[in-house]
Order: C-alpha cells, then sequence, then structure tokens
C-alpha cells in the first residue's frame, strides 16, 4: 500500500546550492496530512535519469550536524553522504525536520540527561514517554515521487528506510551502508541502535 498518498506534497522553493561538496539544487517541500504539516530540504545533484542514483533520507540533528556532536553519528553520516554524491556527480539528500527520532529538540536534551545518569538512547526516549522512534517517512517516499525515480540505492544502515521506500513504491537495487568511525563517545549509542533498534552496523 503507498501510504504517501495521503500526503499532499507542495514544492515552495528551489534554488542554486554552492557548497564544499559541490553544486547542488536546493529544494523546499511542504507535506500536509489532514492538520499534521511537515517540512523537508532536499539536495539535488546532477540528473537523477538512467541508473539507481544514491539517495539519503537524513533526520535533522542539530546537535551532531550543526555543533558537530560526538555522541550520535549524524553528522559524519551526513557528511559521507555528501561526499558519496559528490563523488558520483548525481543523488539526492533528503533532510528531514524530525530533531531526536521525532521527539524534537528539548525532548532530545532531557534524554541526553538521562544518559548522562545510565539509560541508552532507546530507554531514554521511554522514560521520558516516547517510543524509541518515533519518525514517519510519508513525507519522502513523496518527494522519491516527485522526482520521478522508480529505483533508488539508499544509503543507510536502517532497514526500516529501506521497507518505507519500498512502502513508497520504489525500488531499493541497494542498501549502501553509511558507516561512521567508531568512537569512545558514541560506542554505546552505536551498540545501542545495532542491537536494540536492528541497525545494520557491520563493521561495529
Amino acid at each position: 500500500m503507498n501510504n504517501s498518498r495521503a500526503l499532499r506534497l507542495e514544492k515552495v522553493a528551489e534554488a542554486d546550492f554552492p557548497t564544499q561538496f559541490g553544486l547542488f539544487r536546493i529544494y523546499g517541500f511542504e507535506g500536509r496530512s489532514g492538520d499534521r504539516l511537515e517540512e523537508a530540504v532536499v539536495l539535488k545533484m546532477g540528473h537523477l535519469g538512467g541508473d539507481p542514483p544514491l539517495v539519503r533520507i537524513h533526520s535533522q540533528c542539530l546537535t551532531g550536524d550543526v555543533f558537530h556532536s560526538l555522541r550520535c553519528d549524524c553528522r559524519a553520516q551526513l557528511e559521507i553522504a555528501l561526499t558519496s554524491i559528490a563523488q558520483e556527480g548525481r543523488g539526492l539528500l533528503i533532510y528531514e525536520h524530525q530533531e531526536g527520532r521525532g521527539i524534537g529538540l528539548l525532548n532530545k536534551l532531557r534524554a541526553y540527561e538521562l544518559q548522562d545518569q545510565g539509560a541508552d538512547t532507546v530507554e531514554a526516549n521511554e522514560r521520558l514517554g516516547f517510543d524509541s522512534d518515533l519518525r514517519s517517512y510519508e513525507l519522502p517516499g513523496a518527494i522519491l515521487q516527485y522526482f520521478g525515480l522508480k529505483a533508488v540505492r539508499l544509503l543507510s544502515n536502517n532497514p526500516e528506510k529501506v521497507e518505507a521506500v519500498e512502502n513508497a513504491g520504489v525500488e531499493v537495487t541497494e542498501r549502501v551502508p553509511c558507516l561512521a568511525d567508531v568512537v569512545d563517545t558514541r560506542e554505546a549509542y552505536l551498540r545501542t541502535k545495532k542491537e536494540k533498534m536492528g541497525h545494520l552496523l557491520e563493521d561495529f
């Protein structure tokens, strides 16, 4: 079933976007489902026709992406994705506003506090009254359809993202690992993602 059909997608803007990784085209999208509004930013490089392009679906992480936190692997994965897309000269990065796996920035900081007291990332979310992962992937599915993609190579360690993309009617011809270096400050975080959330961290 294609869940993204219930979502009304609107492109609100696009522009050239030069970066240290190369020249992208940046897009802003809104997705509406009932009274719920979700936003996403997309970076597109090159032409997406022909062989399945590299695609990364990345959830916003202010602490990692902006402040270079080493509690998580988010910024490392973002840089791996942008570098990989640039090396191929084509691909798509979908940047979703779903901070803290959907619990929001301040709740993520509350989860950090609980982690400092001994909880892992899943336990911290649950103690705050949330599921371990509240993210929805309807919007990325609709965005892939907007760009006319029938098949992609997905940069991800998360099998739920592979399933979500295929549920949106887009074939994942290859799951491309997106593996950050294991450093002491994020070792426990990565272990929890592998053991409790099913992330495919083969080299960990």
